[in-house]
């Protein structure tokens, strides 16, 4: 399962409509919803902004909505095309700016599927996706005297947005990859007699 990074855009033109198609970090449903509130926002004078979400470690909450467009010719084509891709913690937004002319129902789910598949390969090219990484929060108390030797423990783990705080003694918290906690622990535990304190 793979997340997406960072910003993607692609444009497009459809007999004379056109297509912006956007890729958006995202974490939560609420978060999705600020989102598509953003664009629409941003976006005022277009006539749709259709998107498809996919949030949670396992894909496991999506959403999408056609805004106006016929039922089922534009969220749902893009919000598919997004759960073919084995991501998640992503939106999707495809902004029409419509041209004129009608495409009909089966011009608007190629022009909506379309726009998400090419938006998808710029991400490809620009290699915008990373590999999903279970975290586990963590903090440890210590003295001074060990700092140095359980900075070079640490060494050999994965650890985010880590945080040391220095007062009467050392507090270091963050997040560590999942499947290393337990023996993380296990080690600073056993290397300092018990004297660390996990939290």
């Amino acid at each position: 399962m793979n997340i997406l990074s960072k910003y993607v855009c692609f444009e497009e033109s459809i007999k004379n409509s056109r297509f912006l198609s956007e890729l958006i970090p995202c974490t939560s449903q609420a978060q999705a919803r600020e989102i598509i509130k953003e664009q629409k926002k941003k976006y005022a004078d277009s006539t749709h902004v259709v998107h498809a979400f996919v949030v949670g470690n396992g894909a496991e909450i999506c959403g999408m909505s056609d805004d106006g467009e016929p039922s089922g010719t534009a969220g749902r084509p893009v919000l598919d095309v997004l759960k073919g891709k084995n991501c998640t913690n992503v939106i999707l937004t495809v902004t029409r700016w419509f041209g004129g002319t009608l495409l009909g129902t089966g011009g608007l789910v190629k022009a909506y599927s379309g726009g998400a598949k090419q938006v998808l390969e710029v991400a490809e090219e620009q290699n915008a996706f990373e590999p999903l990484v279970q975290k586990k929060s963590f903090k440890i108390t210590l003295d001074y005297s060990l700092l140095k030797p359980i900075k070079i423990r640490m060494e050999n783990y994965h650890f985010f947005d880590v945080e040391e705080i220095f007062d009467t003694q050392v507090h270091i918290q963050g997040q560590i990859k999942e499947d290393e906690y337990s023996s993380f622990t296990k080690e600073i535990f056993e290397f300092s007699n018990g004297r660390i304190i996990i939290e």
